[in-house]
């Protein structure tokens, strides 16, 4: 992300172009991941893959039990948990991290704004956007999803939360599609053990962050090695059995989708679709969206709010505002 950005300005980053050129990058990789893999022109980085952010992962046994189905609105998603926490099942799997916490609420955002909002306001810092009543309302749904999270949650590691939702000790968690790693690592099946969901309210869109292995300048006598790391790195057998396992999907959109489950191919479509239609968004949270002092701010003000050191969504909006604007 803009960590490879601040790289590239210092001027300690290599030349990747030709390679690129000979392999058809600009044609395959998508202009928001370029933003962060090409600087004045040049590719300095190699993308690992796309993981998105705007994710439901649920149990399918715990989802049947409760006569669930697909929440299409935050509203229908809010009834679900109630369904959970009636039936004694933890509702909402989280981690009280800030980071977490955070990822959330980008859905959240994108869900109660619409894409348009959630460019302007995370992506452009409109503060119009950042300051609006759209998000003073996801703040609102912000604490509503809140209240179904167990007693235990602050400090939770993300994956101890995805396996409470492997487990059938809770019902739903709100996370990247690293998390479906952690689902293939346990051996369970797409639709028979689990469910793979977009946020309610954000179909069509993508939030994203994406894994590079950035390439530094290099004696000469290194180049052809870094070359050829970074030639694997974007080829599609490479993209397929990486991101297969990782939960990810490739960085590339010319890579067949043969290899993956029912959950990445959804995201390889959606990938592509956000692409096309201009709905891929870079998660703030995951510093994609701004520069590391600003996603910072954004996951401090987010998780004082959750802990309840902001107690309204008025303050969180005036406190979101001003650190930003400390930030920038």
């Amino acid at each position: 992300g803009y960590t490879v950005l601040d790289y590239a300005q210092a001027g300690v980053m290599g030349d990747l172009t030709e390679t690129a050129k000979k392999e058809g990058w600009d044609k395959s990789v998508p202009a928001a991941l370029q933003k962060f893999s090409v600087y004045d022109g040049k590719w300095v980085a190699a993308p690992v893959n796309v993981h998105s952010v705007n994710w439901l992962w649920i149990n399918k046994a715990v989802m049947d039990k409760i006569g669930g189905t697909q929440p299409k609105t935050f509203d229908e998603l809010i009834a679900l948990l109630d369904k959970a926490k009636a039936a004694g099942v933890i509702p909402l799997a989280l981690g009280g991290q800030n980071w977490q916490e955070a990822t959330m609420f980008d859905s959240i955002v994108l869900s109660t704004g619409g894409p348009e909002f959630y460019k302007k306001a995370f992506n452009d810092l409109d503060e119009e956007s950042l300051k609006s009543d759209t998000m003073k309302k996801s703040f609102d749904n912000l604490a509503t999803i809140i209240k179904y999270v167990d007693p235990n949650f602050s400090g939770r590691d993300w994956n101890l939360a995805t396996a409470m939702v492997i487990k059938g000790d809770a019902l739903v968690q709100v996370m990247g599609d690293w998390a479906k790693g952690e689902f293939v690592a346990a051996k369970k099946t797409p639709d028979t053990d689990f469910l793979c969901y977009r946020f309610p309210g954000t179909d069509g869109s993508v939030v994203y962050n994406s894994d590079m292995f950035g390439m530094f300048n290099v004696p000469d006598d290194r180049k052809a090695a870094q070359v050829a790391l970074a030639t694997a790195t974007l080829s599609k057998s490479f993209q397929s059995a990486f991101n297969v396992v990782k939960g990810s999907v490739p960085a590339r959109t010319d890579v067949p989708d043969t290899d993956f489950d029912a959950c990445g191919k959804k995201g390889i479509a959606d990938l592509k679709a956000a692409n096309e239609g201009g709905t891929l968004f870079g998660s703030l949270a995951q510093g994609y969206g701004a520069p590391p002092a600003i996603a910072n701010a954004y996951k401090d003000v987010v998780s004082k709010f959750v802990h309840g050191q902001i107690k309204t969504s008025d303050e969180a909006v005036k406190q979101l505002v001003q650190a930003i604007d400390d930030a920038r």
